[in-house]
C-alpha cells in the first residue's frame, strides 16, 4: 500500500488550481492526458509503477513539463482516484427509490471499478478524497441513505451508517483483490491452494480443538467472490435496517 503523504494545509488543492496555458508543441499536455497515462501504468504495474518520470516517458515529454499540471505524486494519485470515482457515480435515473437497491447499485459499481483498477482500494481510507467525482459519489451514497426510514434529519446516525457501509466495501474489496494477487504471484488458483493445504488442515482439525472451523471445512462450500461480496453486503443492509428500526 502506498500511504498518502500529509499535505500542507495552506496549499491550494489541485481541484482549485487552473491548468497551465496550452502550448504549441508536438506533444501537448493536459491533466486528462497525464491521468490517462498514469492509469495505464497503475493498471499494469500497480501504484509502485507510477511515478512522475514514468508518466512523462509514456507521454514522450520531460518530467519537468508535468510540474504545474501536478506538483507532487500525491496530487497525481488524487487525480487518478477521482477518475475511478467517475466510474462509480450512479446516474440519478438509475437510482431506485428502494434504499437497499440503491446501495446494491453503488456497491456493485464500486466493486466493478476496483476489479478494473486493482490499486484503487489502496487509496481508500484515511482522509477523504475531495475531487469532483469523489464528492458526487459521496453525495449519491448519502442521498440513498437519507431515504432509509428514521435516518433523515439525523446527521450523526447517517454518518455512522455511511461509515459502516464504506468500511464493508473497503474491507471486502481489499480481501478479494489480495486473493487475486496471491493467485497470480503463486501461479495457482485459490482452489489449487486449498487442495494443497487440505491434508495438513484436516490433520489439525482431526485433533478436535477447532470444532467450529471443522464444521465449515466439512461443509466444503466455496462461493464465488461475487457471491461472497453480495452475501456480505446483505448482512450489512440487514444491520442498517435493524439499527434504524
Amino acid at each position: 500500500m502506498t500511504p498518502r503523504q500529509p499535505v500542507d494545509s495552506g496549499s491550494t488543492p489541485i481541484w482549485a488550481r487552473p491548468e497551465p496555458p496550452a502550448r504549441r508543441t508536438p506533444h501537448p499536455l493536459s491533466r486528462e492526458l497525464i491521468v490517462g497515462a498514469a492509469l495505464e501504468l497503475a493498471d499494469a504495474d500497480g501504484l509502485e509503477g507510477v511515478s512522475i518520470r514514468r508518466v512523462a516517458a509514456a507521454l514522450e515529454v520531460g518530467p519537468m513539463r508535468l510540474y504545474g499540471y501536478v506538483d507532487t505524486k500525491d496530487e497525481l494519485l488524487d487525480l487518478m482516484a477521482d477518475a475511478v470515482y467517475a466510474e462509480i457515480v450512479p446516474p440519478a435515473a438509475h437510482l431506485s427509490p428502494d434504499w437497499r437497491a440503491g446501495l446494491r447499485l453503488i456497491a456493485g459499481l464500486t466493486r466493478r471499478a476496483a476489479l478494473r483498477h486493482e490499486w484503487f482500494p489502496e487509496l481508500l481510507g484515511g482522509r477523504p478524497h475531495l475531487g469532483p467525482y469523489a464528492l458526487a459519489a459521496l453525495e449519491a451514497r448519502l442521498s440513498v441513505l437519507s431515504t432509509v426510514p428514521n435516518l433523515a434529519g439525523r446527521p450523526a446516525a447517517l454518518r455512522r451508517v455511511a461509515a459502516a457501509f464504506h468500511a464493508y466495501l473497503v474491507g471486502a474489496l481489499r480481501t478479494e483483490l489480495a486473493e487475486r494477487q496471491a493467485d497470480r504471484a503463486e501461479g495457482r488458483s485459490e482452489e489449487q491452494w486449498r487442495d494443497a493445504m487440505s491434508p495438513y488442515l484436516r490433520r489439525v482439525l482431526d485433533e478436535g480443538r477447532h470444532p467450529h472451523l471443522a464444521e465449515l471445512v466439512v461443509e466444503g462450500k466455496h462461493p464465488t467472490p461475487g457471491a461472497e461480496f453480495e452475501a456480505g453486503l446483505e448482512i450489512v443492509l440487514d444491520g442498517v435496517a435493524a439499527q434504524v428500526s
